[in-house]
């Protein structure tokens, strides 16, 4: 039965795509080029940042004359002494002193902090190095009025209240967040997968028909083995791609976790519920030979890979819909909208995946919707073979589904 529908030609179909991509030199430098365009501006990014916090640093280093006039009375006397400020008493002498070149900075505190403004006067020392006037002179409120406030208070007031929530599911502890780890770990998959190489499946049967090669091929091989061992050839380089670019994430993690100060992440710690990664994994694959089946659909209906590219956002409009709703797939309340999103096959993936990473997707259902995913893919299969044997005679129009089945009948 199986060979029945792979077709015995199926492995060599498979085997060709796979060697021929690998041995381009185009594959390896489109896969190479998002982690390291990705490593250039995360690199470029870093030295600017270290760059600006070394600035920081040195400014804040550098010393300059200040004085200051305290009418709200909060500045403590300590922190004055500290920074080696004076105070002066008329706000008309600290602004002469500072246009005289006597002072670089004069800070005039009002009475009434919270209406009206500090007044900063200061020598000019460039755009960028003006701004440690008003560091230093928040910085001197701050610190006085920290001084003045009971430790307790002052972690209230600056967020370093540390909580620890323990929550709990048929008796035993439940972490919502760390249980949806494992099985959510194919939902983003699935996205990453179609949104970042769909076009490559799309296109792929739209060359050959371009180019006549499929003309050739087809007279030696069936259709139906020809598309299915494309899918899977298809489906198999693309993750060897997000293999290899996982691999050089994760290599990169641990190699510059600590020069980055990165955090740190405890595995063990994810939970791991066999029968939920496995619902995930079995809706996952079920999605995957769906959508790739209907791109590979898609591109051998239309002439050019320009037509083709137009309908692009069509199942991709239809992955994305369900999230839209999102917040009514994570609640356990179910209704007849996400009834049908989860059984809809072009919309189902993003809900069965969402709902049983969260744990509300019954066992049943999680059945019965990777029953209906599974079933359309064939269907998805059979029609994408017809029309790819169909389209590489007629590659100068789009085929239709009714032209299609007139013709099948006929």
């Amino acid at each position: 039965m199986r060979r029945r529908f792979f077709g015995h030609n199926f492995g060599i179909v498979f085997r060709f795509e796979v060697v021929r991509t690998l041995k381009k030199k185009t594959f390896w430098l489109t896969l190479l080029a998002f982690p390291l365009l990705f490593a250039a501006i995360f690199g470029v990014s870093y030295y600017a940042s270290s760059q600006s916090e070394s600035m920081a640093n040195d400014l804040a280093k550098e010393k300059f004359s200040i004085a200051l006039t305290d009418n709200s009375g909060t500045i403590s006397t300590a922190v004055l002494e500290q920074i080696g400020a004076e105070t002066i008493a008329n706000r008309d002498e600290g602004i002469s002193l500072v246009k005289v070149g006597k002072l670089d900075a004069y800070f005039y505190y009002p009475a009434d902090l919270a209406t009206n403004k500090v007044e900063i006067f200061a020598q000019n020392a460039g755009i960028f190095e003006n701004f440690k006037y008003q560091s230093v002179a928040q910085a001197l409120l701050q610190s006085s009025a920290l001084a003045q406030t009971s430790p307790e208070i002052v972690a209230v007031l600056t967020s370093q209240i540390n909580f620890e929530t323990q929550t709990f599911s048929d008796g035993k502890n439940y972490n919502p967040i760390m249980e949806m780890i494992a099985p959510g770990v194919f939902l983003v998959l699935f996205f990453l997968i179609i949104v970042t190489f769909g076009g490559q499946m799309l296109n792929a049967v739209v060359e050959e028909k371009e180019n006549r090669v499929s003309e050739m091929i087809l007279t030696t091989i069936r259709s139906r083995t020809l598309i299915i061992g494309k899918i899977f050839a298809f489906l198999t380089l693309i993750l060897i791609q997000v293999v290899i670019i996982l691999g050089l994430v994760v290599a990169a993690y641990f190699l510059l976790r600590n020069h980055l100060n990165l955090p740190s992440f405890d595995l063990s710690a994810i939970p791991l519920d066999a029968a939920r990664i496995a619902i995930g994994l079995a809706i996952f694959i079920a999605s995957l030979l769906l959508f790739s089946g209907l791109l590979v659909a898609i591109g051998a209906a239309m002439p050019t890979a320009k037509d083709a590219n137009q309908f692009f956002a069509i199942p991709i409009l239809m992955i994305v819909a369900p999230l839209y709703v999102s917040p009514m797939l994570i609640t356990s309340v179910t209704n007849s909208v996400i009834t049908f999103l989860t059984f809809f096959p072009f919309t189902a993936p993003i809900p069965l995946m969402l709902r049983n990473a969260v744990g509300n997707l019954d066992v049943s259902e999680a059945l019965v919707g990777t029953t209906i995913l599974a079933v359309t893919a064939v269907i998805v299969f059979v029609i994408a073979a017809r029309l790819f044997q169909t389209g590489a005679v007629e590659y100068s129009k789009k085929l239709s589904l009714r032209g299609l089945f007139r013709k099948r009948t006929t």
